[in-house]
This record gives structure tokens, sequence and C-alpha cells, in this order.
């Protein structure tokens, strides 16, 4: 397979026969499916009006539930129309970060915790490239086979500059700069450079099984987002105790106590 992808199943319009069954449900769970299937199987989003075939929907009623999803944080759309931009962790537009499989489908990932996902929900084989700092001029590739991180490439780090209580505020930033290095040194000048603050430092092998866990049920049915309380037991599970990591969480609820609102990561 080439970056062309993978026949994708037909999404015809409806026949006389397909009008007396039941339109496929259309929910936040239906449509980050689709859409996620989408990218593993032919490289890219389906588009607003393929996703009307696929439910049987008119294109209000299908605009209407992608903003939704997008304000549930399960996609980023394109901010002058509803196409999708993101679908965490994929991105349909380039990025510093391509992800390739051995059957040749490639891929660009949001950053360096997105780009490891991607590997996951490829089957666990293939390759990350990227360079240093997203500064071009020192490549980086990150193998992986059969879920292994490969130890002559797992010495890298990748850095967590914003916290993720505040992720959302703008997650196409937060995820352009969450990047990979050589080391941390690099990391310390790269901040000193840029004038952004330097966060929290992780091992690529650390990251790895934290995206493993995080992106495991993205092509799931039953998809949903996890609450506050399930990310913040997450990032503990995984040893990331940096105050990048930090949720303050409302008991019994999941609900940020900030915000006195349930956030969804």
């Amino acid at each position: 397979m080439s970056d062309s992808g993978s026949p994708h199943p037909a999404a015809s319009r409806p026949s006389a026969t397909d009008s007396v069954s039941p339109a496929p449900e259309l929910d936040h769970a239906s449509l980050h499916h689709a859409i996620m299937h989408g990218f593993v199987e032919r490289l890219r989003p389906p588009t607003v009006g393929e996703l009307c075939d696929v439910f049987r929907r008119d294109e209000t009623e299908v605009r209407g539930a992608l903003r939704a999803l997008a304000d549930y944080h399960g996609v980023v759309l394109h901010p002058h129309s509803d196409e999708v931009c993101v679908a965490h962790p994929f991105s349909a537009a380039p990025t510093t970060f391509v992800v390739s499989v051995p059957d040749g489908r490639r891929w660009w990932g949001n950053c360096a915790w997105c780009s490891l996902g991607v590997v996951q929900l490829a089957g666990g084989t293939g390759v990350v490239r990227t360079t240093s700092g997203a500064l071009g001029d020192d490549p980086i590739s990150i193998r992986f086979e059969s879920g292994r991180l490969m130890a002559d490439d797992g010495t890298c780090v990748v850095h967590f500059p914003v916290p993720m209580l505040r992720a959302w505020d703008n997650v196409v930033y937060t995820c352009s700069v969450m990047l990979m290095f050589r080391d941390e040194q690099q990391v310390d000048q790269w901040c000193a450079t840029r004038g952004i603050a330097k966060g929290d430092v992780r091992s690529v092998a650390q990251v790895w099984e934290l995206a493993r866990e995080w992106y495991g049920r993205h092509l799931e049915r039953s998809w949903r987002k996890w609450t506050t309380s399930e990310a913040a037991d997450i990032f503990r599970r995984h040893g990331f105790d940096h105050r990048v990591w930090a949720l303050p969480v409302a008991p019994g609820d999941g609900d940020l106590t900030s915000t006195g609102g349930a956030e969804r990561f």
C-alpha cells in the first residue's frame, strides 16, 4: 500500500432498499469511529459530504454533530469550515512528525505523544521520524516492532512545556511544541533560545507506555474521552508526577475544580 491508501468501503448514496432500514446512529462515538477509520484506512479523515453518505443524514445535521464532537474535544475542525483537521493522534495537515508502517502507509502525528499513539493504533510496528526540536538539522528515527521500542533508539526524550490543565486552550499550539530531542541538554538550549519555559522531560520509552494506554481504545466503537479524573489516574499510574501533569479533580465527578465543569481529555 502506498500514500494513496487502501480502498475504502464504498459509502454510496442510499438506495431504495436502504431507505427502509434505519440510518446509522450519529453520536460522538460513531462519528469518531468513522473519522478514525478514515485516517487508518485512507490516511485522511472523511469529508463532510462523505460523512453525510455514511450516516445518511443531511449536511446540516452532520455539521452540527461535528461541531458537538469538537466541543467535546474529540476532533479539531478547520476554523473556516467543519472539515476535520485533527483527530488525535492523527493530523490531516503536515507536521514535524511522520509515522510509517511496513505496508507503506504514512501519517502525520500532531506531536511526539500523538506520533507514538499512531504507532499503537497502526499495530505496534512502525517508525516515527522527526528532527530534534523540529529544527530540521538533526534527524531522529524511533523504531517499534510488535509493540516494543527498539533499545538502540530509546535514548531520546520528549519535552512537555504546556501544563495539561491548559492543553485545550490552544491544542494545536500545545501539540506543536511537544517535541523530541536527543537529550535534556538540547531541551534546555531550545527553551532558552525560543523563550519557552521548560516543562517536563520524559524518555521516549516512558511516553510510549503512556501512549499505548492513552490511545488504546481510540478505534473502538464504544470510544469516549477520558474524564479528568481518569486522565489524572493514568498519569499517576505511569509515574508522570511533574506539575505539568497536575489536574485538580473535584471529588467523585471528574470535574476540574477550577472550572466547575467536567473536562474531557
